[in-house]
């Protein structure tokens, strides 16, 4: 597919997967509207887009505010005249048990990781339904297919995303509306960054890691031709098929190369 002239929107843009999404995206004529919070993360996104001969706007966004979502698709229609992809990407994770999960954690990760795809696809839909065609994208991960130790909590946000986004493909069988779900496995981002900044610990593990670039390019791939989920690192698809098949099979797998808090 020719993606010259469609418009995009990615939440989460400032930085790591969403920012390389856009700039692949950019780079394959589309036009990219960014959102996140860090109003100058995102100019510094948009210059570099623009001055490499790509189209992009941005609109700081919290995608826990519905409001600011609405104003963020909103803005696609205003500058570019549609709107034909929605990312839904915005996330953050947190690493321990249970008990060491507070409650206000918990619910700021449902609030950023879940609510935040909702607003995203609410907003998005009404759209794509008025001219019979549109793309959602919704940035899962790998936990969303099989949990790890001590990630229950994001995981549970993770798995929320496919659940809904598997509702929704049945919804649009058949339509020009697609549904697809990214499933990264760990991914070389601010992500422990941002959790050691903002809960004094982070995490490392010895499973497979990619680069932003390389899961933009199979996101990427997937506008061009739509397909229900991509898995950009290909042998990760075998622990989901492990896990439904085998689950005590995945257990073990999972807690030998799962991740560790530093």
């Amino acid at each position: 597919m020719d993606l010259t002239g469609r418009v995009a929107v990615i939440t989460g843009a400032s930085s790591g997967i969403g920012l390389a999404c856009a700039e692949h995206l950019a780079r394959a004529g589309v036009a990219v509207v960014l959102g996140a919070r860090r109003a100058d993360r995102l100019d510094t996104a948009v210059r570099a887009i623009r001055d490499a001969g790509g189209r992009a706007e941005a609109v700081p966004t919290d995608v826990t505010a519905q409001a600011d979502v609405d104003r963020l698709v909103a803005r696609a229609g205003e500058a570019f005249g549609s709107l034909h992809i929605m990312v839904c990407n915005a996330g953050f994770g947190y690493y321990g048990t249970v008990e060491q999960t507070e409650p206000d954690v918990m619910a700021r990760m449902m609030d950023v990781n879940f609510m935040g795809t909702f607003f995203g696809t609410r907003a998005a839909l009404p759209v794509f339904r008025r001219q019979g065609h549109g793309h959602l994208l919704i940035v899962s991960s790998i936990v969303g297919r099989r949990g790890i130790a001590q990630m229950s909590g994001y995981g549970a946000t993770k798995a929320a995303q496919v659940g809904f986004a598997e509702s929704l493909r049945t919804e649009f069988a058949g339509t020009g509306i697609h549904i697809s779900v990214v499933f990264p496995v760990s991914t070389e981002t601010e992500f422990r960054d941002a959790m050691a900044r903002d809960y004094g610990h982070s995490v490392t593990g010895l499973g497979p890691k990619q680069s932003v670039d390389h899961v933009a390019r199979a996101m990427v791939a997937c506008v061009r031709r739509p397909r229900p989920e991509v898995y950009p690192h290909r042998m990760s698809r075998a622990l989901a098929v492990i896990n439904a098949v085998a689950p005590a099979m995945a257990d073990r797998l999972v807690a030998r190369y799962g991740r560790r808090r530093q």
